[in-house]
């Protein structure tokens, strides 16, 4: 349940004409605190991003995990630029109008996993909805320069809605990413106030229409960030409504709230609760459910591809054994 409203009141001088209402404040709690990053991985990491001129969410979005992530040489790359088209309340990635499209980002970004060595990685975009195909091209170029390079590497997209284009969702599906992930992010009813260039419903087509091109052997993903307002029901409707999708993977994390200027934190969910939440949706059926406080889309990335196409390979040969 949210915190009460507090009403600051003057209480000795001149009464003022209306008592003006705050918002509390919300204390994070320890279960959130994570060490700094600076290890030799993370700074070498850092500086080869600069020289490629690349960018990473990870940084973007001021990413708890960065440190981590870094250290294990995993780093989640966002092309098409730092600036986004949309304005999204909760994301801390600037907004105004981007730079032209650089043809060449894709044989960078495709040299820098080379030169990290990569086993999984991870590529997400601000949203170019000034772009025809919103972008479509730069990931199914990246897509194919990776594997001409890496075949043996895995590639998981994270895509935006491409405002529901289904000619710009075939051209990332034709280039075959082993993971696709478009994030449904929170309820319905909070879109207008968190997401209000997105719309809940094409999120759902979006996932729906991946999986459908993706033939049967396609993972699709899809994440939540719990703490901006919604209810645990809606959570619960949430997570049905991306089964009914026939979403494989799913990850819930707490919102954090990046600077005074974006949504405040509602609530912070407990361990407890993600792991109650995570147990749901395996029931639900989901193959993998990455599920804690400082989950994030591309966290332990590298290990959720496998244990989802385990899970999905397991259920297939007990099926078939029943069949038998």
């Amino acid at each position: 349940m949210a915190a009460p409203r507090i009403e600051l009141v003057q209480l000795s001088g001149p009464a003022p004409a209306a008592a003006t209402p705050v918002t509390p404040f919300v204390r994070k709690p320890s279960w959130l605190k994570v060490k700094a990053p600076g290890g030799p991985n993370y700074v070498q990491v850092k500086a080869m991003m600069r020289d490629l001129g690349l960018h990473t969410v990870c940084e973007e979005a001021r990413c708890p995990n960065i440190g981590e992530c870094w250290e294990h040489k995993a780093a989640t790359f966002m092309i098409l630029g730092d600036v986004c088209t949309r304005n999204c309340t909760y994301c801390a990635v600037a907004h105004g109008t981007p730079k032209a499209f650089d043809p060449l980002e894709p044989a960078r970004l495709a040299d820098a996993v080379a030169r990290m060595g990569l086993r999984h990685v991870v590529i997400t975009s601000v949203d170019r909805d000034d772009l025809e195909n919103g972008g479509a091209e730069a990931f199914a170029g990246c897509i194919t320069g990776i594997r001409a390079r890496l075949p043996d590497t895995t590639v998981e997209v994270l895509i935006p809605d491409f405002k529901g284009s289904e000619r710009a969702l075939g051209l990332v599906m034709d280039a075959r990413p082993d993971i696709l992930n478009h994030n449904l992010e929170t309820a319905e009813r909070l879109y207008r106030l968190a997401r209000p260039g997105g719309r809940y419903d094409r999120a759902l087509r979006v996932l729906a229409g991946a999986r459908r091109l993706g033939g049967p052997d396609a993972l699709t993903k899809s994440g939540i960030i719990l703490g901006m307002g919604e209810e645990w029901d809606e959570v619960l409707i949430c997570m049905r409504d991306l089964r009914r999708a026939d979403v494989n993977i799913l990850t819930l994390g707490q919102y954090l709230r990046p600077s005074d200027g974006h949504l405040p934190v509602v609530r912070y969910y407990t361990p407890d609760e993600f792991t109650e939440l995570r147990d749901l949706g395996l029931a639900m059926g989901f193959a993998h459910v990455q599920s804690s406080p400082l989950t994030r889309s591309s966290y332990h990335a590298w290990e959720q591809g496998d244990a989802a196409r385990a899970t999905r390979a397991r259920d297939e040969s007990v099926a078939g054994s029943h069949a038998g």
